[in-house]
């Protein structure tokens, strides 16, 4: 009797490990946030796989990327806001580890690095349409192709998109030594634009001459505009990129050239600006969504960016990586008064 019991028991136990081990593959690790707030609803649980369609591949994630818009997002700072419970990230690299049955573009084993307009990427593996999907070069680590989408598709947007830069011209970069102020850099120089870029520390500054500038001035210090507009000769500058217009943009106004262009990528707060200053340069002021590129200029994008990467002038610069685990750190570090020096950075 004891024996038969053991058996049938011996069996329902086989059965029951098999299920249980089948729904813990099926499990991962996630930051979400159940409420909006400050770093404290920064959770980690775990939550199931995606599942992917039939146009999307299922990525295992390297690294994903940290930016402003993840804290803002969190804080509950826009109109409309995402449904929660909710996974923040809006780009990761990694690789290909399925992929639905309509997607031509790639394979399993390709390295790749992801946009993801609606978050997802604090997480161990996301699910991505292969319309946001990009190869990333051989030449760049997961930990570069995790500030591949943020900062350089908005840098491309905003200089190449909509100020249309052009060879020879002179170009401010107010607040370089970010993620998307490196990308601006790279991708004006690159063009062959005269570069002026800002930071706030003496490794900031490192950071951008890195980069590319070919003038660096330092953002804290209060004549720093006035010295940065001796470099035009008067002029002013054709093109300016800014990313705390909160902070700047009345002054930026001061600078610009006749018929300049000025893509405001960031801002935390209101401004005031004196008008007039528009007046006399006929200058534009354009704000830069990322989601607003069309699909043609995502595929343009994507593929100035793996070029520049093979040829070595696209090289993202990271400047800490974190777990999982440390995300209110990482959120805390973000909105810090330190000083950019580069890519925030999630390993899982």
């Amino acid at each position: 009797m004891c024996s038969s019991l053991g058996r049938h028991g011996h069996a329902l136990l086989t059965q029951f490990s098999v299920v249980h081990s089948s729904s813990i593959r099926h499990l991962m690790r996630a930051v979400q946030i159940h409420q909006f707030g400050g770093p404290e609803v920064l959770q980690v649980n775990n939550v199931e796989v995606p599942e992917e369609k039939e146009n999307e591949v299922l990525v295992e994630v390297k690294r994903c990327g940290i930016n402003p818009v993840d804290v803002y997002t969190r804080e509950g700072g826009f109109a409309v806001l995402p449904t929660l419970p909710l996974i923040l990230g809006k780009e990761v690299s990694g690789v290909v580890v399925r992929k639905g049955r309509n997607v031509t573009k790639f394979k399993e084993g390709d390295r790749v690095y992801c946009c993801l307009p609606w978050n997802g990427g604090y997480a161990e593996n996301v699910v991505c349409s292969q319309d946001h999907t990009f190869i990333l070069s051989n030449k760049l680590s997961f930990s570069q192709g995790a500030g591949m989408y943020v900062p350089y598709f908005t840098a491309y947007r905003a200089l190449v998109i909509k100020c249309q830069m052009k060879k020879g011209e002179k170009v401010l970069v107010h607040g370089a030594s970010g993620a998307v102020g490196i990308a601006a850099v790279q991708l004006a120089k690159q063009t062959g634009l005269c570069v002026v870029g800002t930071a706030g520390t003496e490794a900031g500054l490192e950071i951008v001459k890195k980069a590319g500038a070919d003038y660096v001035f330092n953002h804290r210090e209060e004549d720093h505009l006035k010295k940065a507009y001796e470099i035009t000769e008067g002029k002013g500058f054709d093109v300016l990129l800014e990313n705390m217009a909160h902070v700047n943009l009345g002054n930026d106004l001061m600078v610009l050239s006749q018929k300049a262009r000025l893509a405001v990528v960031g801002s935390r707060n209101e401004v005031t600006i004196v008008p007039r200053h528009l007046i006399y340069t006929e200058a534009m002021v354009v704000g830069i969504k990322l989601l607003a590129n069309t699909q043609e200029e995502m595929q343009e994008i994507g593929n100035v960016l793996l070029k520049g990467a093979d040829e070595g002038w696209v090289n993202p610069i990271v400047d800490r990586e974190f777990d999982l685990d440390s995300a209110k750190e990482a959120h805390n570090l973000m909105i810090s008064n330190r000083g950019a020096r580069g890519k925030l950075i999630f390993k899982t």
